[in-house]
């Protein structure tokens, strides 16, 4: 009797061209390949429709709790911390308004915030977002262009807020974005561009639509390399916006706005207030718009506020203070060797003078402490001391071994 040959049902391959068959009723097979294949047209084509939990105003965090969070990560900038926390208050109530027969619909408020390398920008977004209940991502301006040229599309910021909610649409339409990097796309003059700007003012002028609230067509994988995708439409009516650059040499803007606003009979009194050496408290919209973001987008982010400039005893308290602070990690990386590292309190001032001299902001603290400590994270995993004592004169003759030019920023 002549052995029957099995075939998928789905691709009509036989037996022999796969690796197995899954059996079905009434003599329905598929094979492995074509499984595979169904189970990602699945997840493609289904939106997720998990159940949303319930916003419950008791629980959500108060301006004062979310300060509070902060203040355990990042030292000082009370008062972006302060903007930012009622910020993300005010996007929970927004969520949670009722609807009444007032017709006061409360409108979103996206942040624009400007600080120098290095002050807690970033750090800022990514503490909140674990204290967050709802999706939040922090997506990076420099990569963005228009759309049919090198690099992501506008609509990629989506995406990836898609991809935190895992693909629940509903979800990611009230979440949060921190667009990092902000000022990286600001157009390269003053004057309207003649030529194509795909990197700058193009992708200003694309983001109003996401920063206004529009219903937007999201490619669920990103747009470039899966042309032929289902597309996802998501709101971004109810998404907060909040934006971060270190707007690099805006303070000649703020300068040479606040020069010209102070001549004349009345101009010594004010001149004299005026704080020179942290010219960003002065920072008004018409700033940014010299610098090269466009009016439009300019309007689409009403609060706008700044960082302060790290001063020497802030670099001080972010070296030892907060619960993620630098010597602690250093402390538990050695510890992970048995090894107990203590640092004298004249090192630690040590590496803050040499963070200011070289200017590089909280992030140098890290650069001068790992120079400080790469030699004896070499050795001693593979010798028996389990005590390193760091003293002044031994970190002097590191950093003094060290290539300078490296951790100097020009």
């Amino acid at each position: 009797m002549a052995k029957t040959t099995k075939n998928c049902s789905f691709c009509g391959r036989p037996e022999s061209q796969v690796d197995f068959f899954i059996m079905g009723q009434g003599g329905v097979h598929i094979c492995n390949e074509c499984a595979v294949q169904a189970a990602e047209i699945v997840k493609e084509s289904t939106i997720s429709k998990s159940k949303l939990p319930q916003l419950n105003k008791e629980e959500v965090p108060k301006p004062i709790e979310i300060k509070e969070y902060l203040d355990q990560y990042v030292i000082g900038q009370d008062e972006a911390k302060k903007y930012l926390s009622v910020a993300v208050y005010n996007h929970y109530k927004r969520l949670m308004q009722e609807k009444t027969n007032d017709d006061v619909e409360i409108e979103k408020s996206n942040i624009i915030m400007v600080g120098y390398t290095g002050t807690g920008k970033t750090l800022l977004a990514r503490t909140i977002a674990k204290k967050l209940h709802v999706p939040f991502t922090i997506v990076d301006a420099t990569v963005l262009t228009e759309a049919g040229y090198v690099g992501e599309d506008i609509e990629s910021i989506l995406t990836r807020l898609l991809q935190v909610a895992d693909y629940d649409v509903k979800a990611a339409e009230r979440g949060i974005v921190f667009i990092d990097e902000i000022d990286k796309i600001a157009r390269k003059g003053d004057n309207p561009s003649i030529t194509r700007d795909v990197s700058g003012e193009g992708v200003q002028q694309g983001l109003l639509k996401l920063l206004e609230g529009a219903v937007v067509n999201v490619p669920p994988q990103g747009g470039r390399k899966h042309p032929d995708q289902k597309m996802i439409a998501v709101n971004t009516q109810n998404i907060l916006f909040v934006c971060g650059g270190a707007f690099d040499g805006i303070e000649k803007k703020i300068a040479s706005r606040l020069n010209t606003r102070v001549v004349g009979y009345g101009a010594s009194a004010e001149s004299e207030q005026i704080d020179k050496k942290n010219l960003l408290q002065y920072i008004a919209p018409q700033d940014l718009k010299s610098f090269g973001l466009i009016p439009e987008i300019i309007g689409r982010l009403p609060i706008l506020t700044y960082l302060e400039p790290l001063d020497r005893t802030a670099l001080r308290r972010i070296l030892t203070e907060p619960k993620n602070s630098i010597i602690k990690q250093y402390n538990k990386l050695f510890k992970m060797d048995q090894i107990d590292l203590v640092f004298e309190d004249e090192v630690l001032d040590y590496i803050v003078d040499k963070a200011i001299e070289f200017k590089v902001g909280a992030r140098g603290l890290r650069s001068i402490t790992e120079a400080i400590v790469i030699d004896k994270m070499y050795e001693m995993p593979s010798n028996n001391e389990n005590v390193l004592h760091i003293n002044l004169q031994y970190a002097k003759s590191k950093i003094e071994k060290t290539n300078i030019n490296r951790l100097k920023i020009a």
